[in-house]
């Protein structure tokens, strides 16, 4: 039987169908009948059979102007929803295959029609494309206008503390987090900066001036903005992704158009611009020896260890927290150039990402354990039937919304008590309540736990490492980044089944996970030989290329 293709405003008679489910971006409100049953799991295993296609989909668009600027043709799942669209995709194409008729409700102008063309497949009237599309247009101008007057601000603020980045020496490359101070500690690296009284810290432009200028009062921090020039900023107001007729044709050709558009909706593509132009000019001006970052792959990373290279600089990329089977930007399997766009040497924080990385196709002799210096053993986290759920808010706020109508509802229905902690990055609002509380303890804080229920980041594993119940929450319509290693399984929970997961959780009480089965220890020798200059792998040559100009 067909799938009914309709959006929310054109749906069909009750009688034409079974089961129903809204894609992302509809609310199915007015939708009779059945919701299909288990909808946020169908989705995920979805999501995880299309994976190999956005790596090589990916791949074909790598070449394109200003592709490496995006999120979609590295496979970064936390900046692109491409692969999310993909799985819609593909779970429309099974449910066509099914005896049930289904209403599949869209009301995406380029998903829709990327469904449309499915086999089994009957679509209504679809949504309006044109004024979807000069919307994003109008938007994403309107945030790059927006970004360049920040920009010319933030590269005349931070200009004076230049000469905080010495010259020649080893360094840090990190984001600016709210954890990180001015007393030695880096919420990236720890304690490396008191370790290592050499090191000199330089903060990613994601980081404002204000907070660079805290940071800076050690006298060894310097912010990259310091090194953009606004001129050159002025020039981002037309910085996008730009694909050519080759990029749109292939069945993923609407979900092409779509990431490019929506991507291209905001300022991300010209900050990733202003990045790889600060970068640039710090490592031409200051030329350091050695310099270590949060590695994850990234469009403006690939960029950097090509420079670095070209000017005999010594990358680490340090493995960045966790990776687990939906981080695909780490795979080296969009690296079209090869070794060349990757770091020197990879510094892992413990054996399973070390094993992921080598399974993904990392090359061996890139790979090093250099320990965990984020994640260490939790401990001393009592499991206590009758004490709160803490619960982890993810950094994306369409999910965090989910998980709190999740734990609202549950504890209406069951009257758990909940202690929920918010990403330190990303907080969210919500109203707290008898039942719900906010805390900005950590879990190892706590003096007692029954369970742990997260969706994306690294509490889940945190609370595995602890012993206690962890369930992972699956929002019905988004993806929630799955980081755990592949030989460690925990419980899904939805909105539907969560209650009743947590009336059971002492079941899911047992062992700690064993730290040193995920994590080492951090290898301090290792580090000061590496940011002293010493090569555990030999680099490559580089390969002839073009330099890619800052237009």
């Amino acid at each position: 039987m067909p799938v009914l293709l309709r959006t929310s405003r054109d749906l069909p008679p009750p009688e034409s169908y079974g089961v129903w489910y809204a894609v992302t971006g509809a609310a199915g409100k007015g939708a009779d009948g059945k919701k299909l049953e288990g909808l946020a799991k169908k989705l995920e295993a979805a999501f995880d059979a299309i994976c190999p296609e956005w790596w090589a989909a990916a791949g074909t668009l790598a070449d394109g102007k200003g592709a490496e600027l995006a999120y979609a043709t590295t496979c970064a799942g936390y900046g692109s929803d491409f692969g999310l669209m993909m799985a819609w995709g593909r779970l429309t194409k099974q449910m066509a295959r099914e005896k049930e008729p289904c209403l599949v409700i869209c009301d995406d102008p380029w998903l829709f029609r990327h469904l449309t063309v499915l086999s089994g497949v009957q679509a209504g009237m679809g949504p309006d494309l044109l004024p979807a599309t000069l919307k994003l247009r109008l938007r994403g101008f309107l945030a790059r206008s927006r970004l360049v007057l920040r920009l010319a601000w933030a590269s005349l603020a931070t200009r004076g503390r230049r000469q905080q980045a010495a010259k020649g020496g080893p360094v840090i490359l990190v984001y600016g987090h709210p954890r990180s101070n001015a007393q030695g500690h880096d919420d990236y690296f720890g304690p490396m900066m008191s370790e290592i009284p050499a090191l000199a810290r330089v903060l990613h432009t994601d980081c404002g001036p204000a907070q660079a200028a805290a940071l800076a009062a050690d006298g060894r921090t310097a912010s990259l903005h310091a090194w953009g020039s606004p001129l050159q900023a002025m020039r981002l107001l037309f910085k996008r992704w730009r694909l050519s007729e080759r990029h749109l044709s292939g069945s993923f050709g609407w979900l092409v158009r779509r990431a490019a558009e929506k991507e291209g909706a905001g300022a991300a593509h010209a900050m990733n611009a202003w990045q790889r132009h600060c970068q640039k000019a710090w490592l031409t001006h200051t030329r350091p020896a050695v310099v270590a970052w949060p590695w994850e792959n990234h469009g403006w990373e690939r960029d950097f260890c090509r420079q670095a290279r070209r000017l005999g600089i010594t990358t680490l990329g340090y493995q960045h927290t966790v990776i687990g089977p939906h981080q695909l930007n780490y795979s080296p399997a969009t690296n079209v150039d090869g070794g060349e766009s990757l770091p020197d040497a990879i510094l892992c924080d413990g054996p399973a990402y070390r094993d992921q990385l080598l399974d993904w196709g990392m090359p061996e002799d890139r790979l090093v354990i250099g320990g965990s210096l984020r994640i260490q053993r939790v401990e001393d986290v009592p499991y206590d039937a009758k004490a709160p759920v803490f619960v982890a808010l993810s950094a994306d706020h369409g999910i965090a919304r989910q998980q709190m109508n999740a734990i609202q509802a549950a504890s209406a229905a069951k009257g758990v008590k909940f202690l929920v902690k918010d990403h330190p990055m990303y907080p969210l609002d919500f109203e707290e309540s008898e039942n719900i509380r906010r805390t900005p303890d950590t879990l190892e804080a706590q003096p007692a736990l029954s369970a742990v229920v997260y969706s994306t980041g690294t509490m889940g594993l945190e609370g595995l490492l602890a012993g206690l119940p962890t369930f992972r929450f699956l929002p019905e319509d988004q993806i929630a980044v799955d980081v755990l290693p592949g030989f460690v399984s925990v419980e899904t929970v939805t909105a539907t089944d969560l209650a009743g997961a947590l009336t059971n959780a002492g079941k899911n009480s047992s062992e700690p996970l064993p730290w040193e089965d995920v994590l080492s220890p951090v290898d301090w020798d290792l580090w000061r030989k590496l940011l002293a200059g010493g090569k555990p792998v030999p680099a490559p040559e580089p390969s002839p290329r073009q330099e890619e100009s800052f237009a």
